[in-house]
């Protein structure tokens, strides 16, 4: 009965966990409640699991070599992983959970023996030691990489950018033809579960990235491989799973085995998540067990249980080579001066490469950006989008903004609330200072500068009437103005026009008239980052002061 219960505490907890982040990741899309003129916050903690984070914590600490709000939470896991072993992949981590449930299905590569092979140890397992190191070596220079790998930021990717707008799509697909239907009933129903499930899980407007597809597809298979592997990615790959397998090594809580009683069924086998060999007669892989309690209930002859203070043999600590280390550690000091040599931090970056109001200098924001999309995904007008090339491969799938798809709302400091590490550094409404009417400082933050493409632009290029950038200009007084000049059509005949120009001086590269443009493909007025504010070495006007 006791084994029993502890499955059932373990089912709960990984339901109500699983729950509790896609809940959160869900209150990133709904529209925020506005807290007074010009000021736009999020009520619930969205970035509660990366605060939760050790990994993140620690590569924070590393490379930017301060430790940002909240992530001194880390502590909540960290320390009872000293007692109590890899609970947290076992009982909390979101990733674990899909992992397990997946892992746990019927497949036709884990049969009988081929399934107990497969739950057995395997050296691979090792791997992600490997990457932990390279990611926090990363990390001292001054790069924090390894949030490609970081689990929370992989499901947020995954989930946030991918998945969620797909099923956000989907469900807007089915319900569309019952709300036009000419049948009273049909047409209530169809609105009624939209009112719905637009209060509860779908976002107020539809979203998509430029890489969501890739996203779902490597989520998808991520998943796909523990039907022929158990838990793969979290016994390979996960550097969380790694920095906390090697400080479970000290934990005084364990799995006690009985010999005497064991008959080597081999049960204890069919339902190991970690490949921590929890049968008799073989050591015991502490840092690889998870904590999912799935030999104790499975055992027909209670030769299994977890104490503290055990004293059987077992393997304490990763079984690391040294190849495998050096190699680590050398991949780790090798990748960041490759990934910088050919792409600059300063004037050789590209020139679209928009970073978020509140964003640190490329450099620093490199050294904390961890690559979760919490950023993106809040972000009300869908303007923030992850990277390819813009940023180098060091910067791949960080935030930029994408004019074209969407502008940076004024009175919107969302994605600095959210950011969990402080490459978008938190702001109020006023420090950007944007907003109109409200107290603002006297150096708003610049995210570039507009520029025009003349030979493009219907007033200078095609003599034709058109101020829409003017009109959608949101600063005040306006960085776009018009000035009114004569100019002769095809037929020959003289109009007068009104050609629009930027000042510099008021720009703040909101990206706003890019938006606005008519012209399709590409628009005649454009956003470089030229001029932004976290750059000295950007500025295109000297301070005459």
């Amino acid at each position: 009965m006791a084994r029993i219960r502890l499955s059932l505490l373990r089912r709960i907890s990984q339901i109500f966990f699983l729950l509790l982040f896609v809940g959160l990741l869900i209150f990133t899309a709904l529209r925020p409640t506005s807290g007074g003129a010009g000021d736009i916050h999020l009520h619930v903690p969205v970035r509660l699991f990366f605060e939760w984070d050790p990994l993140v914590a620690i590569g924070n600490a590393l490379a930017g070599h301060a430790l940002y709000r909240g992530l001194l939470w880390s502590l909540v896991i960290l320390i009872p992983t000293i007692f109590l072993g890899r609970f947290f992949c076992g009982w909390i981590c979101p990733m674990g959970t899909l992992q397990h449930w997946i892992g746990s299905m019927p497949s036709e590569s884990k049969r009988g023996k081929q399934r107990i092979e497969s739950n057995r140890y395997k050296r691979w397992q090792t791997a992600k030691y490997a990457v932990l190191l390279a990611g926090l070596v990363a990390a001292c220079f001054g790069s924090m990489a390894i949030g490609w790998l970081d689990p929370f930021s992989l499901l947020v990717r995954s989930i946030g950018l991918a998945l969620l707008p797909a099923f956000n799509f989907a469900v807007r697909s089915m319900l569309a033809p019952m709300e036009r239907s000419h049948i009273a009933l049909i047409k209530t129903s169809g609105a009624t579960l939209h009112s719905f499930l637009q209060a509860t899980v779908l976002d107020f407007r539809q979203t998509h990235f430029t890489q969501g597809l890739v996203f779902g597809i490597l989520f998808l298979i991520i998943l796909a491989a523990s039907l022929r592997i158990t838990r793969l990615w979290c016994r390979s790959i996960c550097p969380l799973g790694a920095l906390l397998g090697a400080v479970s090594r000290f934990s005084i809580f364990g799995l006690h085995k009985d010999t005497e009683k064991c008959n080597r069924c081999n049960r204890c086998l069919l339902h190991c998540q970690g490949g921590d060999d929890p049968l008799g007669g073989v050591s015991w892989h502490k840092s690889e067990c998870l904590m999912c309690m799935n030999c104790v209930g499975s055992c027909p002859e209670d030769a299994l249980s977890f104490r503290f203070f055990r004293k059987e043999k077992e393997v304490a600590s990763p079984d690391l080579t040294r190849r495998k280390t050096l190699t680590g550690l050398a991949a780790g000091a090798a990748v960041v001066p490759l990934m910088r040599a050919n792409v600059g931090l300063g004037k050789g970056r590209h020139e679209r490469l928009l970073r978020p109001p509140g964003s640190l200098d490329e450099a620093d924001f490199l050294s904390r950006c961890i690559r979760c999309g919490e950023c993106m995904k809040v972000c009300p007008n869908n303007s923030l989008h992850p990277t390819l090339s813009e940023a180098g491969l060091e910067g791949l799938w960080t935030p930029t903004l994408v004019p074209r798809i969407g502008y940076c709302e004024p009175s919107c400091v969302l994605c600095s609330e959210v950011c969990p590490t402080g490459a978008i550094w938190q702001i109020t409404p006023q420090e950007k200072g944007w907003v109109v009417g409200v107290d603002a400082t006297d150096k708003p933050a610049r995210l570039g500068t507009a520029f025009y493409d003349r030979g493009r632009c219907l007033p200078w290029a095609e003599a034709t009437d058109c101020i829409v950038c003017e009109e959608w200009c949101p600063v005040s007084p306006k960085a776009i103005y018009v000035e009114e000049a004569d100019v002769i059509d095809s037929a020959g005949n003289t109009k007068r026009l009104k050609q629009p120009r930027v000042d510099p001086s008021r720009c703040v590269g909101c990206g706003a008239c890019e938006y606005a443009c008519p012209l399709q493909e590409r628009p005649a007025v454009y956003v470089t980052s030229i001029g932004e504010s976290r750059s000295p070495n950007s500025q295109i006007l000297l301070n005459r002061s």
